[in-house]
């Protein structure tokens, strides 16, 4: 059993908490209906995911026996069969299928659909094309937190269309960035023959500077100061620190070549987003 969880990469789930961002930063997740059309959701692109994987995972086995991790993976390894993973991912499918038309809506399916075409065209050929390839991983993760938006009915707004897009992308980047580090070359991923080790921590740069420019921006409209209060920009501390704890483990460590891995173990960084969460909690929901 532990084999086809690891095909399905269920740790790897931890991404689609993206999809509760919506609810969470409207104050709506106190009320019953929308935490469960979230959860909802949460599942739906999780099972959207594990099919992806698997995509991927098959697409790439000869690639994964070269790599010095991923051929441990199931069917690198050959512990999963060719066939099996097509009936996994069968299944898979049929599920996600029936409940798209029993518990989604037509907006959300067009989503979830649209994450399942892009990155089939990724596995395909998109992530062999530097710049491309960090693009459209950052676009996943805007997907997840549309889909949250789109299955609860709560209105997107562009700043957190922005802030998500340019956090994304500095993890992808960070990741890249890890990969050539440790050593991964144009046979496993052939982007990485348009990356260096300069263009790299130079677009950790920019993309971190961008970011938090946006943030304060957002921090400083008047909507935002309405809805979250005059105490709402004090939350740039936690931004600040998390934005440098993760250059730091990029730059300084060289351990961001998985940043799912870092969110599980890196306890200063789950400190800092648990002291971010309980700030805003305390401005949505304790005013």
């Amino acid at each position: 059993m532990k084999k086809y969880i690891d095909l399905m990469r269920v740790k790897q789930w931890v991404k689609n908490v993206f999809v509760f961002i919506p609810v969470f930063f409207s104050g709506q997740i106190v009320h019953e209906a929308s935490i469960v059309q979230s959860i909802v959701g949460f599942f739906l692109f999780s099972l959207a995911a594990s099919c992806v994987y698997i995509i991927n995972d098959y697409n790439d086995i000869e690639k994964d026996r070269l790599h010095p991790q991923k051929k441990h993976r199931p069917l690198a390894s050959g512990a999963i069969s060719k066939s099996e993973a097509l009936v996994l991912l069968a299944i898979l499918l049929t599920i996600l299928a029936v409940c798209l038309f029993v518990f989604s809506n037509l907006k959300t399916n067009l989503l979830i659909g649209a994450y399942l075409l892009l990155n089939v065209a990724y596995s395909m050929f998109l992530k062999n094309l530097a710049l491309v390839d960090v693009m459209v991983v950052s676009l996943g993760f805007l997907l997840r937190v549309l889909v949250g938006g789109y299955i609860t009915g709560i209105l997107i707004s562009s700043w957190t269309v922005i802030l998500t897009l340019f956090l994304a992308l500095l993890m992808a980047l960070g990741k890249r960035r890890g990969e050539f580090v440790h050593g991964e070359s144009g046979l496993t991923r052939k982007a990485l023959k348009g990356y260096n080790l300069q263009f790299l921590d130079v677009s950790l740069g920019m993309v971190s500077g961008v970011f938090l420019v946006c943030y304060l921006m957002f921090c400083m409209q008047p909507s935002s100061m309405e809805r979250y209060g005059g105490y709402m920009h004090y939350s740039i501390i936690f931004v600040v620190l998390g934005i440098l704890r993760y250059l730091q483990q990029a730059i300084v460590f060289n351990k961001v070549e998985s940043p799912t891995k870092m969110v599980y173990k890196d306890r200063f960084l789950q400190v800092i987003l648990l002291c971010f969460g309980l700030y805003f909690f305390l401005l949505i929901y304790c005013r």
